[in-house]
């Protein structure tokens, strides 16, 4: 029986590839199934691609990290696989090329391992009030104040009981790569409302915050004055620029931060980044090291993103690490448009647009709600919650006013408005917006949901 729920999972699904000891079925080491005997994959060129078809070929969504050198622990037996070579189509991971069954280099120290997504399913409104939520306030993207969604209500989190296994799980989940720092004594500011009354207990395996065993006992008392903040090393960063949505693109792998060579590069890539970085629409690509050379590995080439991938490393490419004919003189970089400031996350502030180089506010005057729906959208921030002015006045120009969208628009700036610098406004008069944030997934089990 127990040969049977290896082979067939939990819902009589055959699989011949399997993620063991990451905490959940999403996550975890990858062994396949081969003459009846499971064994593990080197990690010899192990990528996002080889990542992809591994998720999808078990129901969980799209890679969120891929991780070598036995990260989830020593395998034993068969070494199956060396050399992974996916285009990322394939249906089984066993349709990929490699090295061939059981030829290798490797021992069971350098085991690849896979962190999906979990699969996306529509069961939203049910599970929405059951499930733990995770998000970082105060500061910029992936670093902040930790708050956990329980229910309807968002508390904070004492230092006293966070530690480097729960770091690495909020930073995880929120796509922001490995943590860099935990702070307490309210680096970010005190919250407000509820102190979280549940302790985490995550291994650092786990693929999103829900998944972590939770103690119902503190061990300490806590006041806002503990609130635990974090900083994030994010997977994806623009180095180098003159502004935050700006600069060279550095992509964190392995551990290590390196470059994307301009082979290729086009704004359908771009487009990518700026939306993973919460920057609104991509509006200029710019090669050969325009935000001056990198150092470290170059670790993409010829990029070939389609343009909806939620993370640069979803895109195709030709591979890390060797695979290239670069040199640090062809690092790539961008520049993004929209982005809204000063709200806590990265899906509520001021809304500022980018023109002739410069960030600037728009009016709150004659915008209309269609206008703050593309600005949601374009942000990759779901549902317009509502519009506000007078709390967070910028400075520097105010670029529209009068802000008219017939909802199509992929960015704001192809609305209508009284034209560029146009307007009659104070910055006590900015727009703010708030919007619902990114849909996230989940997986338990073969049943996933929005949250």
């Amino acid at each position: 029986m127990a040969l049977l729920s290896n082979v067939f999972g939990k819902f009589g699904c055959f699989y011949s590839v399997r993620l063991m000891d990451g905490g959940g079925r999403c996550s975890g080491t990858v062994e396949v199934l081969h003459r009846g005997q499971w064994g593990t994959v080197c990690d010899d060129d192990w990528d996002m691609r080889d990542a992809a078809v591994v998720c999808r070929e078990l129901g969980c969504g799209e890679p969120v990290d891929v991780l070598g050198n036995s990260h989830f622990g020593p395998g034993s037996g068969t070494i199956w696989m060396d050399d992974v070579d996916c285009t990322g189509s394939e249906s089984t991971l066993k349709n990929c090329t490699s090295a061939g069954w059981g030829k290798h280099d490797c021992n069971q120290t350098k085991n690849a391992g896979v962190i999906c997504s979990g699969k996306i399913t529509e069961f939203s409104l049910f599970f929405y009030a059951n499930t733990l939520g995770v998000r970082l306030v105060g500061g910029p993207r992936c670093s902040g104040r930790v708050e956990v969604l329980h229910g309807k209500l968002w508390a904070t989190v004492c230092i006293e009981d966070f530690d480097q296994q729960d770091a690495e799980v909020v930073c995880r989940d929120l796509g922001c790569g490995l943590p860099v720092e935990v702070l307490g004594a309210a680096a970010f500011g005190r919250g407000e409302g509820q102190v979280w009354t549940e302790e985490l207990q995550c291994t650092g395996n786990e693929s999103q915050i829900h998944l972590c065993p939770k103690s119902s006992t503190l061990k300490h008392d806590c006041s806002h004055d503990n609130n635990v903040g974090l900083v994030c090393a994010d997977m994806v960063r623009l180095v180098n620029g003159s502004r935050p949505c700006t600069g060279r693109v550095e992509v964190l792998h392995r551990g290590q931060w390196g470059t994307v060579c301009d082979d290729d590069w086009d704004m359908r890539d771009a487009a990518v980044v700026c939306r993973e970085l919460g920057c609104g629409e991509a509006v200029d690509v710019l090669g050969k090291a325009h935000f001056g050379p990198g150092s470290g590995p170059i670790w993409m080439n010829e990029v070939a993103c389609s343009g909806s991938e939620s993370t640069l490393k979803n895109c195709g490419s030709s591979g890390r690490v060797i695979k290239h004919d670069c040199s640090h003189d062809s690092d790539v970089g961008l520049v993004c448009s929209v982005r809204l400031v000063d709200g806590g996350s990265r899906c509520a502030g001021r809304v500022e647009v980018l023109h002739r180089g410069q960030w600037g506010a728009v009016c709150v005057f004659g915008i209309s709600t269609i206008a703050a729906v593309v600005v949601c959208r374009e942000l990759g921030c779901g549902e317009f919650l509502s519009i506000n002015a007078g709390y967070i006045p910028g400075s520097g120009p105010i670029w529209m006013s009068h802000v008219d969208c017939s909802g199509t628009e992929s960015t704001v700036k192809h609305c209508g408005s009284l034209g560029w610098g146009e307007h009659s406004c104070l910055h006590y008069y900015d727009a703010e917006l708030i919007c619902s944030g990114m849909l996230k997934s989940v997986c338990i089990f073969n049943q996933s949901v929005f949250y």
